[in-house]
């Protein structure tokens, strides 16, 4: 391959850095862009992924990582979204550790890290596929294309749609994806290090490297099984320098028949058959691990899949496509989440939107044509590897191999944005050569542009900093999306504004009216504030949506006992356990529902089995030994409260109910040793330093009686029968000092 600087490369307006300089420099703009979201919170999905994921925590089996998914399900389970990404989760694993726990900090900061050194690599990745692939004479790549590579990296490290992929945590996937797709590629490009002069001769072994680095990529996230896609065509545009467009007319017309034993003197063919092997292998374990079986989505997921009009279903989908284009020309508006309403389907061709699905089309058929067609090999090679590098690694999140689980999503644009910065500078350098004379001014359109990327980055990460402003900021971009508001009212419940938090959930059901997570959540806070008749209705409504919604089941249930109900309340809590086996709340509840009825020993079973499902479950142990106390069932009310503290030692409650049965059976000290040590845990408890002090007026020790009850009536001076014992007790302290000589 005879390879020259490219042409446009000496008018783009940046100067000629060395290599680490410029890696340097487009790391430094990465880290400005996003740096004010290293101390941000766990937010959104953050919730499932880290905080509610077991396979994080030390204590749990490290093979479970490989067993389960990204969330933490098993994969087997009809739950489990079949999204496996071990490498990920192993990541975050790490970083629970370093961190100690549940730090949000440290996570964050290795998403920055990971986004600033992605960014440095893409000059290397740009270098090549905009330059060609050619060395030195000690083995180095060179670059024939420094400036605009570097430009292509500086809009890649920059672009506001990365910001769900950097300052939420999750979006770890799509970086460690990313990383190993670059690494895959430039180990793709060292197997031809050798005969870079002969394209006969490759390396076998990096093309096995390459594709060991493919399959780490797809452990991180299934999009990373593209990069495949990327090499074949590097390898045939610009390895074997195939003009396509030629190709095709010889194919089609017939004329100049193809010399097949020229594409077999390349080797071309022995490595396509590699990739492809390699990828089918790769393909068939997904498949394996997955169940065999797609995970299953629902409509509010993705409404358009749902669309039983092919036409309308297929126009719909490119509406979609046009929508990730100007998230890619223009990302301003964006939302972490754009499914419920906030994308309104297309129902007829005389919807207005039409004319964006078009204008696409037309963009790319014009590009695709100038890629094909230019006469202009290095304009050719450019633009049909930008458009490969844009194309190639959204296609998973097409729906056209399979249904995906969302509408849009700014993190699937992480990769595909690469080849939309590449063809950005490309026409920006080609701008340069025709517009000699305006220079300057596109000079300053450049900075301009990066000053407002960098900008945007800066608001959009502040914004993901916390829960509360990353929902919020979503409502005046989607304001018909039922899950925004059915998140800021979470959010504010979570805050304790249930006022507030009503009207939000109110309004994601009037947009959603089969939102049953936002019936069940508003049912709750009714519950709360006692409107039992309107939350019955709700949670009644939910249920009748989703029977297996095992949740509301349990909600309802509470609901129907504190009207009375007690028949269906019952029902109702059976329910939930048909539609989830292992729920220890709703055991506890039953028993709630049991001892209101006074059927003790079926109040006794239901919270035994909460223990067993959930042995730390403190509610159902202490309910059991008040209820054996109070039955008069002391020694075995001991027996159980004992074995509760070998499980929960530092629980104040248990050691409280504890103590007041050991009170009962005149086991003085080891009573008031229990007492003392809830004390220790939770200081300021009126009814523990009430009964102390009842403990200690039985047991004769009337000064420290008198000082608990004190204690106790300082902390609640309305404490029932504390204030009576206490007068008894001083009316016995002055007869014992009359008495007193």
């Amino acid at each position: 391959m005879a390879l020259s600087e490219v042409y446009w490369d000496h008018q783009i307006p940046l100067p000629k850095l060395a290599p680490v300089q410029a890696k340097v420099t487009v790391a430094l703009l990465a880290l400005l862009c996003f740096i004010n979201s290293y101390d941000g919170e766990f937010v959104f999905d953050d919730s499932e992924a880290i905080v509610n994921n077991k396979d994080l925590r030390p204590a749990t089996p490290l093979n479970n990582i490989w067993s389960n998914d990204f969330w933490g399900s098993n994969l087997s389970s009809n739950s489990s979204h079949k999204s496996y990404r071990p490498l990920t989760v192993l990541t975050f694993r790490l970083s629970y550790l370093l961190a100690g726990g549940l730090h949000p900090v440290g996570f964050h900061v290795l998403n920055i890290i990971l986004h600033a050194v992605i960014s440095a690599l893409m000059i290397d990745v740009f270098a090549i596929l905009i330059g060609g692939l050619a060395y030195d004479e000690t083995g180095c790549v060179l670059n024939n294309a420094p400036k605009t590579s570097l430009l292509a990296a500086l809009f890649f490290a920059a672009h506001p749609v990365h910001t769900e992929s950097v300052a939420g945590i999750v979006g770890r996937a799509d970086l460690l994806c990313a990383l190993f797709f670059q690494l895959s590629f430039l180990t793709y490009c060292k197997a031809f290090k050798r005969g870079i002069d002969r394209d006969d001769r490759f390396s076998v072994q990096w093309v096995v490297v390459s594709l060991l680095l493919c399959a780490a990529a797809m452990l991180c996230k299934e999009q990373g099984i593209t990069v495949l896609g990327v090499n074949a065509a590097f390898d045939v545009l610009l390895i074997c320098n195939v003009n396509v467009y030629e190709l095709s007319q010889r194919l089609l017309l017939r004329k100049n028949p193809l010399d097949v034993s020229e594409i077999l003197r390349t080797g071309l063919l022995t490595r396509l058959a590699l990739m492809g092997l390699g990828g089918l292998s790769m393909l068939y374990a997904r498949w394996r691990i997955m169940g065999t079986g797609p995970p299953a989505f629902t409509e509010v997921d993705n409404p358009a899949s749902f669309e039983e009009n092919v036409f309308l279903r297929i126009v719909n989908y490119n509406y979609y496509y046009s929508l990730n284009a100007w998230l890619l020309l223009c990302p301003w508006w964006l939302c972490f989440d754009w499914s419920m309403g906030c994308v309104p389907l297309i129902k007829s061709a005389t919807d207005w939107r039409m004319v964006w699905l078009l204008l696409l089309w037309c963009v790319l058929i014009g590009l695709i044509s100038q890629a094909l067609c230019s006469q202009d090999n290095q304009r050719r090679r450019t633009l049909t590897l930008g458009l490969v590098l844009l194309v190639v690694p959204f296609l998973p999140a097409c729906n056209l191999f399979f249904r995906v689980g969302f509408v849009i999503a700014e993190r699937v644009l992480y990769l595909s944005s690469a080849g939309y910065c590449l063809l950005l500078a490309y026409s920006l350098g080609h701008c340069c050569c025709r517009w000699s004379k305006h220079k300057k001014l596109l000079c300053v359109s450049v900075v301009v542009l990066l000053s407002v990327y960098v900008a945007r980055c800066a608001l959009r990460s502040h914004q993901w900093r916390s829960e509360r402003s990353l929902f919020t900021s979503a409502l005046s971009v989607c304001p018909l999306n039922a899950k925004v508001h059915y998140n800021v009212g979470k959010n504010l419940a979570d805050r304790g504004n249930t006022t507030t938090a009503i009207q939000y959930y109110r309004e994601a059901v009037r947009l959603h009216p089969s939102y049953v997570h936002a019936m069940n959540n508003l049912g709750n806070i009714l519950k709360e504030r006692n409107e039992l008749i309107e939350a019955e209705q709700l949670l009644s409504k939910a249920v009748s949506i989703q029977p297996d919604f095992a949740a509301a089941w349990m909600n309802l249930g509470i609901v129907q006992n504190s009207l009375q109900k007690f028949e269906d309340a019952e029902l109702s809590y059976w329910n939930a356990i048909r539609f989830r086996k292992k729920y220890p709340d709703c055991y506890y509840n039953l028993g709630r529902l049991y001892a209101d009825q006074n059927r003790h020993v079926d109040a006794l079973n239901a919270w035994r089995n909460a223990t067993v499902l959930k042995p730390d479950h403190s509610l159902a142990w202490n309910n059991m030994v008040i209820l054996l106390d109070n039955t008069g069932n002391l020694g075995q009310a001991e027996l159980i409260g004992r074995e509760a503290l070998k499980l929960l030692p530092n629980d104040h409650t248990i050691m409280f109910s504890l103590a007041n049965v050991l009170g009962k059976q005149q086991k003085y000290k080891e009573s008031e040793g229990f007492f003392l040590q809830a004390l220790r845990i939770n200081p300021n408890s009126a009814s523990c330093h009430g009964n102390l002090a009842v403990l200690y007026h039985r047991w004769g020790k009337l000064e420290l009686a008198k000082k608990h009850y004190e204690l106790s009536l300082n902390l609640d001076p309305e404490a029932p029968g504390t204030r009576e014992n206490y007068n008894m007790l001083r009316r016995k302290l002055d007869q014992l000092k009359r008495l007193t000589p």
